[in-house]
């Protein structure tokens, strides 16, 4: 696992190419990031199906509630099956700018 902090974001990035090892080492070290916005790194795990996705259901949850921004990305996945209470896009670029967006959302008070 490795985690690079740009600004008021946190960059978890899976290098082991283990997901339920990686799930469970960013679930126990959740309280650390809380109190920035989190993007999931997934690139270099090409087998994750929807399911996996779902685990990160709590955490997303959590972060929404602390007024955060919580973003995963895949590469190639069907973006359409993904439950819409979790943001998953294909690029860290697009995860920067989803957050950019929910700042300025949240900075107007929507």
């Amino acid at each position: 696992m490795k985690v690079d902090q740009k600004g008021h974001t946190v960059i978890i990035k899976d290098t082991q190419g283990d997901f339920k090892s990686f799930l469970d080492k960013v679930t126990q070290q959740f309280k650390t990031f809380e109190k920035q916005n989190i993007i999931i790194d997934l690139t270099s795990d090409s087998n994750l199906s929807e399911n996996d996705l779902k685990l990160f259901l709590p955490l997303s949850k959590q972060q929404k509630k602390a007024k955060k921004s919580f973003v995963i990305v895949v590469l190639d996945f069907d973006f359409n099956a993904v439950s819409d209470k979790l943001t998953v896009v294909p690029s860290l670029l697009e995860a920067h700018d989803i957050i950019e967006m929910e700042e300025i959302e949240r900075d107007l008070g929507f």
